[in-house]
């Protein structure tokens, strides 16, 4: 079981680094595939991350993963947007900068939320 815990751990994290890395430092306003595949990464491993968190003895705070989820969909209906918009030739700068701060706000939750 700590197996796979740690192997969708890892996944999450390059889902973040996927996305924090194409809304600062590669693409700076532009919906790039690695914005929107790591958003949807980090969507999925979070709840399977939960699902394990749950079947374990240890109890889970469920405002944090509450509030981890709405963050999540926040971050994922701005990258699908942003990507939307680009592919329009309608681009969205701005959603692509709130989806990298949405998900560096939700690293914020996880590490500091105890």
């Amino acid at each position: 079981m700590d197996f796979l815990r740690d192997l969708f751990l890892v996944l999450h994290l390059l889902g973040l680094a996927a996305i924090v890395g194409s809304a600062v430092f590669v693409a700076r306003g532009k919906a790039t595939p690695a914005l929107v595949w790591g958003a949807r990464i980090q969507l999925l491993t979070g709840l399977i991350l939960t699902g394990l968190a749950e079947s374990g003895d240890d109890p889970v705070n469920h405002a944090k993963i509450g509030v981890k989820l709405v963050v999540a969909l926040a971050v994922v209906a701005c990258a699908e947007i942003a990507n939307a918009g680009e592919r329009k030739g309608a681009p969205k700068p701005n959603l692509v900068t709130v989806a990298g701060a949405l998900a560096v706000l939700n690293t914020l939750v996880a590490v500091f939320w105890h």
